[in-house]
């Protein structure tokens, strides 16, 4: 599959078997798959390859495409229930970023907080089910903070096609994101009042949890990486983090970095534990999403609160 998509970065090429496996898991029809290749950077023979390549044929195809969402809004199904509390209400705030930028994030405050948590969105940017996370993690006990790390472009809102805010994100190199990270982590110090600091993102969230945690940031007590991918050659040495790995047993793209996440946690040190929740796919807590699975979310979430509960207080 890798060699469709060589020119491009490690960002680049799981952005862009996310949106092939999107397709070949009938979600997006194939006029529109294609489209978000050609975004990110693939010109349509190698676009049309990929597609091959993850099992796409073109009668698997829908016969009609799908209008581009709106990046800033989710579309939950009429059943879906979200995993945890009801949050409380979020605020959208501003700080200083990295060589006089300015970040945006959604800040959401625990009545009475037992740590603090920064929060990091899927490949669509900050969208109102990740404020949404933010907002139930601060009811159940920790103030959150998500970050939106397309802040120097305007912010995800200024989006209004999510195939170019995720066209973006492929475009910014890691070094950026973690300096962007590394401020909100500051951020999250300062609103938190010396409490502990913990970290949890989601698909290219979690892959962006693993890259701060490989980036020596000693500020965090514990992070939770939702199906994320590790980077290549990922050493943790510079983190003092408690590891929750939070995998989904459908997701063969994602689990196929497992066991590197597991050596690199166990030749740093770690406290970790690698959990694979059984029948779930990727994206599986994401309940604006068509893999949402109610029973896999609730146990994740639950999950996630007792490591924090174990490590954050």
């Amino acid at each position: 599959m890798r060699g469709y998509t060589s020119d491009m970065t490690p960002i680049q090429r799981y952005l862009a078997e996310e949106v092939a496996h999107d397709h070949v898991d009938g979600l997006i029809p194939r006029r529109e798959a294609l489209r978000r290749l050609v975004l990110l950077g693939l010109g349509l023979p190698a676009a049309t390859a990929l597609l091959t390549a993850c099992g796409a044929t073109p009668e698997s195809a829908p016969s009609s495409p799908s209008p581009a969402p709106s990046p800033g809004s989710g579309t939950p199904s009429a059943t879906a229930s979200p995993a945890g509390p009801s949050p409380l209400p979020t605020e959208a705030i501003t700080f200083s970023g990295p060589e006089g930028t300015t970040l945006q994030a959604a800040w959401a405050a625990a009545a009475e907080p037992k740590g603090a948590v920064l929060v990091i969105h899927e490949n669509r940017g900050l969208t109102d089910h990740i404020r949404s996370v933010a907002g139930r993690l601060a009811a159940s006990g920790y103030s959150a903070l998500a970050l939106d790390l397309l802040s120097r472009e305007g912010g995800t809102a200024s989006f209004t096609d999510t195939a170019q805010a995720t066209a973006k994100l492929g475009e910014i190199a890691p070094a950026r994101f973690v300096a962007d990270m590394k401020a909100a982590v500051g951020e999250l110090a300062n609103r938190a009042d010396g409490a502990k600091l913990g970290m949890m993102g989601f698909c290219f969230g979690g892959g962006m949890t693993w890259l701060l945690l490989s980036s020596a940031e000693p500020r965090l007590a514990a992070a939770a990486p939702f199906y994320g991918p590790l980077p290549d050659n990922a050493d943790m040495a510079g983190t003092k983090a408690a590891v929750l790995g939070v995998y989904a047993e459908q997701d063969d793209r994602v689990n196929a970095t497992r066991d590197a996440a597991k050596a690199a946690l166990e030749k740093a040190g770690l406290t970790h534990e690698l959990v694979t929740f059984p029948g779930a796919g990727h994206a599986f807590f994401n309940d604006t999403g068509q893999r949402y699975n109610p029973q896999a979310a609730a146990q994740a979430y639950e999950r996630v609160l007792s490591w924090f509960d174990r490590h954050l207080t």
